[in-house]
């Protein structure tokens, strides 16, 4: 699937997060997120501020990993939490604003494609999107997420957040095939089943457990298809909508599969 230029994404990252302050600023502080429970608009606006104080760090150090970082101390009223975000972002995006795209830098994956501005702007501007779906939820303010950006979002999803392989781990490819169809910008990503096993660091035995890997497209009918808008696809996938405005046909055991695999937190 082809990606958005760098541009394009720090365009989004902006409007995204520009977006997410203004429904919060006009929220109770207190509201519920139904997305992610535990969390009140207070905590939500708290999280977002110190994932971007984090990432700020890391492209202005790279490409070292994150080790001198130090963790801010939460102000104490929701207008400190407020300040906080606007002039955390602002340094935040400054710093992406003088990278080189092809700069390295840390990425937790430790896939060598992920080690570069680049890919730290795309995750950020998806970062910032999502959460800008759950300021709208507590707020009962839902609107679309950018089409282009929702479409190259349902991509991301599947292959950064769900599709990962650590280096002691192993993926063992079965001929069983799901597509998810962006119905509004005619874009598909492809998804191959199989299992997951390995030994992790610490000797836990993981054996034969449900996982899909992006693949380009087989040229074979998909045995399963997902479909919706980009922007439902890609809220669905985050756990941020539910199946009413999502079509699934195809196989009842791969469908299984995917939701084992899909039913996972990545909050």
């Amino acid at each position: 699937m082809t990606r958005l230029e760098h541009s394009t994404y720090l365009d989004h990252l902006r409007a995204e997060s520009a977006r997410f302050l203004a429904v919060l600023e006009g929220c109770d502080p207190e509201a519920r997120v139904p997305s992610c429970p535990d969390w009140d608009a207070a905590d939500l606006l708290w999280h977002l501020g110190e994932v971007q104080h984090f990432w700020e760090h890391v492209v202005r150090t790279r490409p070292e990993p994150p080790e001198s970082y130090e963790e801010p101390e939460r102000p104490s009223s929701f207008d400190g939490l407020v300040a906080f975000f606007r002039a955390t972002h602002e340094t935040f995006i400054g710093q992406f604003e003088k990278a080189d795209p092809t700069d390295p830098a840390w990425f937790w994956s430790g896939n060598p494609a992920h080690q570069n501005i680049a890919h730290l702007a795309r995750r950020q501007a998806h970062e910032a999107l999502i959460h800008r779906r759950d300021a709208e939820l507590a707020a009962g303010q839902v609107t679309d997420l950018p089409a282009a950006l929702a479409a190259d979002g349902v991509d991301e999803i599947l292959d950064v957040m769900y599709g990962g392989l650590p280096p002691w781990g192993r993926f063992e490819p079965r001929e069983q095939y799901a597509e998810f169809r962006a119905t509004d910008t005619g874009s598909s990503v492809w998804v191959q089943l199989g299992t997951f096993s390995g030994t992790t660091p610490e000797g836990v035995e993981r054996s034969g457990e449900p996982d899909q890997h992006v693949v380009a497209d087989p040229g074979v009918p998909a045995d399963l298809v997902v479909t919706g808008t980009a922007s439902d696809l890609d809220a669905w996938l985050w756990h941020r909508a539910g199946d009413e405005r999502i079509s699934i046909t195809g196989d009842d055991a791969v469908r299984t599969q995917v939701a084992a695999v899909l039913g996972q937190s990545i909050d």
